[in-house]
């Protein structure tokens, strides 16, 4: 890309601040932008800290010499974000509003208002590159494993990446905060953002039931004992720990043993919420069928493909082969067994360091 107008996304964190200057450092002409998805005009938890993120965004670009532009995108955030989020809380399924902020909002949205405003090119703060060796640009995995965000971006195309600079896709972590030293940047000893900002610290459950109405129904073991009542399989998820059972304990469970309970499955044709032990074989799986395929460069491999997996992340890649059988479904069989797989998540493939695509887990 040549060094040109960049637009600059600043989040008021320090990732995005040190990539900034990375920028400048290189000689590209950089203007900043906080983007504005979610505020406590539509947030009456009241969590979102938008507010203290702008100023940290704008104290960056001032300390940096450029321009720090405010663009709204509330109204496309609640369209494409929070409405696929309820929509799939409500279905019973475990959505990821991550994937989709990258997918509709930053590389949907964002690249349209930079493009409209004449720049020629975006650059944002995630951890992971792009190769652009074959022409095509593609997405590959960061320097860092363990901040690598590839899985959350597993939903753009080769266009948009083709527009897109990644500053940090080189560096880890601690270098990235040692940079934000070099450059004496305000946000240098900003701690991490965890979390969803518009959940804040509200329960996910409490956050949910004021869209979605509850349907109570009976929480089972799993040999069938019924063990006490659940307000709404919405508000479950695979794999979730220590779902609340009566005092006393499991019937037939030695005195005094406190084993933790997990969701093992929501059985919707009944209303049941199935739990047991974590080594129970219900948990655990090795083949899992996809819907939703998403190929970055738009063209699917060839199948069986011989790949590795991830379906969270940070998850280790795993050993798998995605394949489509003669009625257009797609499969991935992995060598290991995987545990709390839940409908709705992600399964991202990746070729080497190259992140292939993915798709939604049913």
């Amino acid at each position: 890309m040549s060094k040109g107008k960049i637009l600059m996304c600043l989040s008021g964190g320090v990732d995005s601040s040190v990539a900034a200057a990375l920028l400048i450092e290189q000689g590209y002409d950089v203007t900043g932008a906080y983007m504005k998805q979610w505020s406590d005009s539509v947030n009456d938890s009241g969590q979102c800290t938008w507010r203290e993120d702008r100023r940290d965004a704008i104290r960056t670009a001032a300390h940096l010499g450029i321009e720090c532009l405010t663009l709204d995108f509330e109204k496309e955030y609640k369209e494409w974000v929070m409405s696929y989020l309820y929509k799939e809380y409500g279905a019973g399924r475990t959505p990821n509003p991550d994937v989709m902020c990258n997918k509709f909002i930053k590389f949907g949205a964002w690249i349209n208002k930079a493009k409209e405003l004449g720049f020629e090119g975006m650059a944002t703060g995630h951890y992971a590159s792009i190769d652009r060796s074959s022409g095509v640009a593609l997405l590959q995995r960061a320097k860092d494993d363990n901040k690598d965000q590839t899985y959350f971006l597993h939903q753009v195309t080769s266009k948009e990446l083709d527009y897109t600079l990644f500053p940090l896709g080189e560096y880890t972590k601690p270098e990235v905060r040692a940079l934000a030293e070099k450059f004496a940047l305000p946000t240098a000893q900003r701690p991490e953002s965890m979390g969803i900002c518009f959940v804040g610290e509200v329960p996910m459950k409490d956050f949910l039931q004021k869209e979605i109405d509850k349907t109570p129904g009976n929480i089972v073991f799993s040999d069938g004992t019924v063990l006490g009542a659940h307000e709404g399989l919405a508000f479950y998820t695979i794999g979730q720990r220590n779902v609340g059972v009566p005092s006393g304990g499991l019937p037939g469970m030695p005195k005094g043993e406190n084993k933790p309970l997990y969701v093992l499955q929501k059985r919707f044709d009944t209303n049941e919420l199935v739990v047991g032990f974590g080594e129970d074989p219900l948990l655990y799986t090795t083949t899992v069928r996809i819907d939703s395929l998403h190929s970055i460069s738009g063209q699917l491999p060839a199948m069986p493909l011989s790949c590795m997996v991830r379906f969270r992340h940070r998850q280790e890649l795993q050993e798998a082969i995605l394949d489509q059988d003669s009625s257009g479904e797609y499969s991935i069989t992995t060598t290991q067994k995987q545990r709390a797989l839940a409908p709705g998540q992600f399964a991202v493939i990746y070729q080497d360091a190259i992140c292939l695509g993915g798709g939604v887990i049913v």
